[in-house]
């Protein structure tokens, strides 16, 4: 009998106390002891609740959706082998070859102009240039990739930006083999990282590391330093900031749009037939995902270059890129989410948390009243 008096009142230790969440002068005395059977008919709070996991919105941005299966049958599963037998074992390891070739070429080219071009830097930069489209387009053709591009291409001008829905890193690759962008991008590591730095930042390329507060201020002055250039390449900036499954749009920071320019938009489809293009940096390494890329049989895609936006009289800069957003989104066919995509990389607030659980402590003792 004592063990089960003891094993009580450990239980009522167990128990949340509510009142730790509320404030102060909004504790009324209670008849009685709240229990944790009294809190579980309220129904708002469930229905937010059970919302939030029925239609949670901001997840699916990033997941990947897998393919329906076709090989089901005895007499589809054998081509399905066959398949497989060509993509790993035919097209892969020539598809490596190629790409090999393809880099040391490359390479004995490109080192050799930057260092013994140095003082004829026009001459240069364009050769660098050149060199940059033709390895992005090598790179395309080891996917096997099928491109079709809309509109007018883009052309060297001052004081224009361009931006971009973003999937995944070949979305740079993509738009790269035709024109030489000079990109905003995250840095990387490994050979990603040393792309990077030793090749293109020839190109005028900008790096910055989401994390760090002090890059926001170097890379917000260096894009208004390269918008005014020049010679400068044309600036590729993709405004969400994080690769989204091609499915949605979620939030564009509005660095972009409060240039003082011209923002041409770029909306970019990917055709799943093949391959979900969709990088997900949480759970595969960008060479994983390149050799997922290159074992399927193609990647297809669509790229639409759209008429340049200005901003309007009264218009704020949000304003203003959600309404490029909507062009964009509706070129592409992709939903449009009120999300921030940074919010992948961090967790809540102990701010918002605390907020929510006052509510719903405040909730649970108006109940507690009418009861």
């Amino acid at each position: 009998m004592a063990g089960l008096q003891s094993s009580s009142s450990e239980m009522d230790l167990d128990r949340p106390n509510i009142e730790e969440y509320l404030a102060p002068d909004s504790i009324q005395d209670s008849p009685r002891r709240l229990h944790l059977r009294d809190l579980l008919d309220i129904s708002p709070t469930l229905t937010e609740a059970a919302g939030a996991i029925v239609d949670d919105s901001f997840t699916r941005c990033f997941k990947s959706n897998p393919p329906e299966p076709w090989n089901w049958n005895i007499y589809l599963f054998p081509l399905w082998c066959l398949g497989v037998v060509v993509r790993y074992g035919i097209l892969f390891p020539l598809r490596v070859a190629f790409l090999a070739a393809g880099w040391i070429v490359f390479f004995a080219a490109f080192f050799p102009v930057h260092f013994l071009l140095s003082g004829h830097n026009n001459w240069r930069r364009k050769i660098e240039r050149k060199l940059v489209e033709m390895m992005c387009s090598i790179f395309v053709a080891s996917w096997t990739g099928v491109v079709k591009y809309h509109g007018p291409r883009p052309s060297m001008r001052p004081h224009q930006v361009f931006v971009a829905n973003h999937t995944s890193m070949i979305d740079f690759i993509i738009l790269e083999q035709m024109t030489a962008f000079a990109v905003i991008m995250q840095k990387h590591p490994g050979w990603v990282g040393f792309i990077q730095k030793t090749i293109l930042e020839s190109v005028g390329c900008i790096w910055f590391n989401r994390t760090e507060s002090k890059d926001r201020e170097v890379v917000a002055r260096k894009l208004r330093e390269h918008v005014n250039g020049v010679d400068n390449n044309p600036l590729l900036i993709f405004p969400e900031g994080t690769c989204v499954n091609n499915h949605y749009t979620v939030m564009f920071k509005k660095g972009a749009f409060e240039l003082g320019c011209a923002v041409c938009p770029i909306a970019i489809k990917y055709n799943k037939i093949f391959v979900d293009a969709f990088w997900n940096s949480k759970k595969q390494s960008f060479t994983m995902h390149l050799g997922r890329l290159m074992t399927s049989w193609a990647v297809v895609c669509d790229v639409w270059y759209l008429e340049p936006q200005y901003l309007r009289p009264g218009e704020t800069p949000i304003e203003f890129a959600e309404r490029v957003r909507d062009m964009i989104s509706v070129r592409a066919g992709l939903k449009k989410v009120p999300w921030d995509g940074y919010l992948k990389y961090f967790r809540p607030s102990p701010k918002i948390i605390e907020r929510k659980q006052q509510i719903f402590a405040e909730s649970i003792l108006r109940r507690l009243e009418e009861i």
